[in-house]
Formats: C-alpha cells, sequence, structure tokens
C-alpha cells in the first residue's frame, strides 16, 4: 500500500512536468499562431484519472469504499476489494486484475500490486471523538502530539490515509504549478553502486520512463528562445540607428527590422501574435555577439572622445609652459604663437624602420624633421626622436653587404641621455636654431620649425629624471664644440646673431663663425591668444584671420603653395618614407587639430628661399666626374625634396636620366648633372 501511494505521487509530479514543458509549448505555438508539426507525446493523466477518479470512480475511490462498508471486518476486506475493483475498473487498459492482486500500467513501467493489507493500511482507526480528548489533556506533551484542528460543522467518515494523500499532492501539486520550476534529471547507471559500471538497459529504461525523449522530440522541434515584441526590441534596438534609442513604429515591424537587419534565415524564425521564436541557439548567440560588438564600438567611441579632449588639455598646457620657458627671453615668431602641438610630425608610428631604433618601453614624445650643422655648418637632415630616456638624431645610410646591399636604411646617428644634457642654448631672437650641450661629448647644432614645443618636453623630461631645472641660455653669441672627425681635432665654433630685414633668417658662415641676421619678431612678453584656441564641445575651431598681402606671397611660389593645399604623394619604398613630415599641412591635420597660417615663417620651415651656398662665393670647379651611360628617361610625378647628400631634389615634371634600377624601390638616376637616388615610385618612365 505504501508503494501504491509513492508511485501515485511519483505519477502526479510527470504530470506537472508533462503540463509545462510539452502541453504548456505545443499550446502556446498554437495560441501565437505558429506553422508546427504537432509531437505525439505519452498523457499520463489517463493514468492519474485511474487511480484518483471520483466519477467514473477510481482504484482510492473503490479503496475508501470498501474500508467505511466493512469498517469493522478484517477478513474478507482485500478479496472485496479485487472484486470490486475488477468489476468497476476492470476493462481499462492500464489496469489489469487478479484474484488477489491487480497490476496498473504507470507511465514508468507495469507494477503489480498485491491487495493484501490495502484496506487495514488504508483505515484511520483513531476517530475524531479520540483525537478531540488528547488534546483535552492537561499535560501539554500529549497535546502538542496531536494538532489536527476539526470543523465542529463538518461530521462524517473519519479519513483514510488514501484520502490524505490526495488532499496533500492536491496542494504540492497547486504550489508548483504558482512556480517555473527547473528539473535536475539523475539517472542512476548501475545497481552495483560502482564506477565504470554501465547498465544499459536500466540506462534506457530511466531516460524513457523520466520522459527525457519526448521533451528533446518537442525542443528539437519547436524554437529555443522566445521574447515579447517591446522586450525583444528594448534589447536588440542598439544594433540599428533606426530602432536606437527609440522605436516610432509598431512594434512588430521594429522586430521584423531588427531580424532583417541581422541577416537571419527566415527559416530561423517565426512572428506570433506577441511574440517573436526563434529556432536555432547559434541565431540567439548570433544576435547577442552583434549586440556585443555594439557596445564596444560605442565604448570605442567614447574613450576616442575622451582621449581627445584629454589630449588638447595636454597640449593647451603644454602651449602654457612653452610661453612660461620663453617668455620675455625670446622673441616670437607672428604666425607660430598660436599653433597647436601635435607630437608628431613625421609619422613615426607609421614608419616601422624608426620603430625598431627605438625600445618597445620607451615611448616617443617628439619627433620630428631638424637640420644638423656641422663642423663646416654644411647642413644635413635628421630625424630628432626624443623619448623620457634619451634623445635620438637619426639619419640614412646605404647597405653596403650583405642581401639588403644597395637599400637605405635608418640608423641612429646619435643617442644622447637625457641626464647628460648640461644646458640648451637659444638666440633672443626669432630664429629656429638651437645648441645641445652635452657634458663630456661635443654639441650639436640643429634648427627645427617646432623648436618651442621640444623645449617644452625635454625641460619638464629632464626635471622628471634629474629632480633639477635644465639649464636654458638665451644669448646673441653661442659657443659649441664640433665632433673630432679625421685628422681634425675637436674645436669651438661660433654663431652669431644680428638684426636682419626679413623674417627669413640669412647663414653666412666665415671660417668658424655662423653669422645668421633675421628681423624683428613679436615682442619677447608676446603670449598666445586665447580666443584662437580649439573651441571646446566639437564646434569649429578658431582659425588666425590671413592677410591679402600674406596670400599673395604664398601663390608666388606654385611649388611650395602646391605641396601646402594638400598634394598627395604616394608613400617612399622602404627605407625613405620620410615625406610624410612634409605632408602635415593644413587639410591633412584637420581632424587633429587646426594650426594657424604659416606665414613667412612657415615658408622658411619649408626652406622655400635659401642663402647661397658658401656665402655667395664660387664653389670650386669639381673634377670631372666619369659619365655614367643613361638606361632610359622618366618623368617626375610628384615633387621631392633629398632628405641626404647622395639624393636628387626634383619638381612635378622633371626630366630625369636612369642609370641604375633597383628592385628596393630606389634608382639611381642623374638630373642637373647631378647624380644620386630618387624614389621610384615618384616617377614614371618614358
Amino acid at each position: 500500500f505504501e508503494q501504491f501511494c509513492i508511485n501515485y505521487v511519483n505519477e502526479k509530479l510527470q504530470q506537472i512536468f508533462i503540463e509545462l514543458t510539452l502541453k504548456a509549448e505545443q499550446e502556446e505555438y498554437v495560441e501565437e499562431g505558429i506553422k508546427w508539426k504537432p509531437i505525439d507525446y505519452f498523457n499520463n493523466k489517463i493514468v492519474c484519472d485511474l487511480i484518483e477518479s471520483k466519477s467514473p470512480p477510481g482504484v482510492m475511490c473503490i479503496l475508501d469504499d470498501v474500508c467505511a462498508t466493512l469498517h469493522a471486518q478484517s477478513g474478507g476486506a482485500d478479496d472485496t476489494l479485487i472484486q470490486k475493483m475488477n468489476a468497476a475498473v476492470g476493462d481499462h487498459k492500464h489496469y489489469n486484475g487478479s484474484s488477489r492482486s491487480f497490476i496498473i500500467h504507470h507511465y514508468a513501467g507495469k507494477v503489480t500490486y498485491e491487495s493484501a493489507g490495502f484496506c487495514d493500511r488504508n483505515r484511520d482507526v483513531l476517530f475524531q471523538d479520540i483525537i478531540q480528548l488528547m488534546q483535552a489533556s492537561n499535560v501539554e506533551f500529549i497535546r502538542t502530539m496531536f494538532p489536527e484542528v476539526f470543523s465542529s460543522e463538518k461530521k462524517g467518515r473519519p479519513t483514510t490515509a488514501s484520502m490524505e494523500i490526495r488532499t496533500q499532492s492536491k496542494r504540492l501539486v497547486d504550489t508548483l504549478m504558482l512556480c517555473t520550476p527547473h528539473y535536475v534529471r539523475c539517472i542512476k547507471p548501475n545497481e552495483t553502486k560502482k564506477p565504470r559500471d554501465w547498465d544499459d538497459s536500466r540506462v534506457k529504461h530511466q531516460v524513457e520512463y523520466l520522459g527525457l525523449k519526448e521533451n528533446i522530440r518537442v525542443r528539437r522541434a519547436g524554437f529555443a528562445f522566445r521574447r515579447v515584441f517591446d522586450k525583444f526590441i528594448k534589447r536588440y534596438a542598439i544594433l540599428t540607428s533606426e530602432t536606437w534609442p527609440h522605436w516610432r513604429g509598431s512594434p512588430r515591424e521594429g522586430v521584423i527590422h531588427l531580424l532583417k537587419h541581422s541577416n537571419l534565415d527566415p527559416d530561423q524564425y517565426q512572428l506570433g501574435k506577441t511574440k517573436v521564436f526563434i529556432k536555432a541557439p547559434e541565431s540567439l548567440f548570433l544576435l547577442e555577439e552583434m549586440r556585443e560588438r555594439k557596445f564596444d564600438h560605442y565604448a570605442v567611441i567614447i574613450q576616442k572622445a575622451f582621449k581627445k579632449f584629454n589630449a588638447h588639455k595636454y597640449y593647451l598646457r603644454l602651449k602654457q609652459e612653452a610661453c612660461d620657458i620663453l617668455h620675455n627671453k625670446k622673441e616670437r615668431r607672428r604666425y607660430s604663437l598660436n599653433r597647436n602641438f601635435v607630437g608628431d610630425y613625421i609619422g613615426f608610428q607609421d614608419n616601422s624602420g624608426l620603430r625598431a631604433l627605438i625600445p618597445k618601453r620607451e615611448k616617443c614624445l617628439f619627433a620630428d624633421t631638424v637640420e644638423k650643422f656641422d663642423r663646416r655648418f654644411k647642413v644635413t637632415k635628421r630625424d630628432l626622436l626624443l623619448t623620457a630616456k634619451h634623445i635620438y638624431l637619426v639619419g640614412r645610410e646605404i647597405v653596403k653587404k650583405g642581401p639588403e646591399k644597395g637599400q637605405i636604411k635608418e640608423v641612429v646617428k646619435r643617442k644622447i641621455e637625457l641626464a647628460q644634457l648640461s644646458a640648451i642654448s637659444l638666440s633672443p631672437r626669432q630664429d629656429d636654431m638651437f645648441v645641445l650641450h652635452v657634458s663630456g661629448e661635443y654639441d650639436s647644432l640643429l634648427r627645427s620649425a617646432f623648436k618651442t614645443e621640444f623645449l617644452t618636453i625635454i625641460t619638464k623630461r629632464f626635471k622628471d629624471k634629474s629632480q633639477k631645472d635644465l639649464t636654458l641660455n638665451f644669448t646673441n653669441s653661442i659657443e659649441f664644440t664640433v665632433k673630432k672627425e679625421g685628422f681634425q681635432a675637436a674645436g669651438v665654433r661660433i654663431v652669431k646673431f644680428s638684426v636682419g630685414s626679413s623674417d627669413v633668417s640669412v647663414l653666412k658662415p666665415t671660417g668658424k663663425v655662423l653669422n645668421v641676421s633675421i628681423g624683428n619678431g613679436l615682442p619677447k612678453d608676446s603670449r598666445p591668444s586665447a580666443a584662437r584656441n580649439i573651441m571646446s564641445g566639437g564646434g569649429r575651431r578658431g582659425q588666425t584671420p590671413v592677410s591679402k598681402s600674406h596670400n599673395q606671397r604664398q601663390r608666388s611660389d606654385s611649388n611650395i603653395s602646391k605641396h601646402l593645399s594638400g598634394h598627395q604623394h604616394p608613400s617612399l619604398p622602404a627605407g625613405g618614407a620620410r615625406h610624410i613630415s612634409r605632408s602635415f599641412t593644413e587639410n591633412q591635420l584637420q581632424d587633429v587639430n587646426v594650426t594657424t597660417d604659416p606665414g613667412v615663417a612657415g615658408m622658411e620651415r619649408k626652406r622655400s628661399k635659401k642663402p647661397a651656398p658658401g656665402a655667395g662665393r664660387p664653389r670650386p670647379r669639381p673634377p670631372k666626374p666619369v659619365c655614367t651611360p643613361a638606361i632610359g628617361t622618366c618623368r617626375a610625378l610628384y615633387p621631392y625634396d633629398a632628405q641626404e647628400t647622395d639624393e636628387l631634389s626634383f619638381n612635378e615634371g622633371d626630366i630625369i636620366e636612369i642609370l641604375v634600377q633597383d628592385a628596393g624601390g630606389w634608382w639611381k638616376g642623374r638630373f642637373n648633372r647631378h647624380e644620386g637616388l630618387f624614389p621610384a615610385n615618384y616617377i614614371e618612365e618614358i
């Protein structure tokens, strides 16, 4: 009898499982109007009705009736129970009766029950009047053993065990139906309770009576995900601009728009009356991945905006620090006072050759193409790289040995530790020249159009590293030591500055002295105009007005004006990507900064006007070179300024004789009786 009651409760729990997983699943598809092929499954409600039904009477009702009729008799009650069950439910397909037992076809299989003792165990011999008598006892312990509550109005036969089981199971079912239960199905692999022992027949039997096969069939044929239209749009609205932040159409149209934008196959989803159903989990994973990517995309936009704002504040602070460094000490150029700081003027991050010369842990803070003066005041172009620890002067050399023979490579010509700097000397004029004084070594005379930004950064880094201020000397006469070269000993050179008549500096070397004359610039106490700074909030950037006469001066030099107007050059071959520094023009820098008009000072930076070589003295006649026969000619597509002494400079349209063609991208040619290297992608063969 006890096993009969346990199996009845299990049957009720199985019925809940079917109602919540199989039946409710398919009924939802029908209610939403989803195209669906019903899946056949066994509903055990018929077995539950066989046990608990009142009309027609089930097994428990017949058992209660027999116990009530023969309550005073014990003998023969079980036989009477079998006879009445055979007569009432004998023709039921899930019931088989015999003379002393009966069989019920449960969901988990057939179970045989012996009728002996059924009636005795079902009777509740403890009547209400006895319970009430015990509750009236003066002993508290006895009263606590009888907690039952009886209604004084309700009178009738005493309850039975089967009646209590039915009442409690009904209460359990009602409670579970109010929840959303999740099931954990346990499979018992063997009866030996040993590892690695697998009984196939027993496992298959459990899978079958647990209803796993039917559940999997329904899930496979159904839809893995369903969501109300409004909630679906709210979660995935970020995928399109039409749905974000608000969808203005009907929810159904919004769902259709999102699914089409996600390129889901039409057979992977269906739209019901109020919900969208997605079949495969992979389709849902695709939507979630697209959603996460959108969030990542907008997070990057926010980061970029913050970094731009932060960098703008940093460069504004640098400009103020630069003004403090040069205030009342050096004249300022008219068109560079309000210039915004960029930091990288040669495309350092895009040049792998330059990046390979600096250790990975050293961040490049400033990069520019400068002019270096040697002991004879001869000019050579170098790349000036400033990090938190060192100053690098980078040049280019032709590889003479190995598989890369003939190619041009970047090499570090000089490396200076910041701690070795003893001082930096400048003139009080508006020129761009400065001297790096190095303790225990020779000095370097350089010229850079962005000297103010360089000074600002290097003074700050020098103080961070050495905990003292870098000495800055402002004088009209600068002495510096030069490097020992061959049999020529190290010596001292002097640069003297005087007032000239032009904003372009004029250089006149005389022996060991370089005379530099330049006109007066802005007063030494000049400061940047706050109105010309970049406005916050993403608005238009302030620009300095340019006079008509200045525009005329710009148009006077066709090559430079064409170069400054954004003339695009192709990238140089490996080892010579130096044009990047000159391609940072106003139009190309609009996304990161807006500089004021370069003016005459800018013309000087581009070296549009150069002093006569050798101070106007005729150069000695060189020995007659051996003429190399040309193998062809080519026409220049773009202007090019030589970066080294062994390169050719030319303008667009010039005709160059080809002497040697090299697969490395740098050819040797002759132009205006000069031989040198030039980039092959700057020309076209004739």
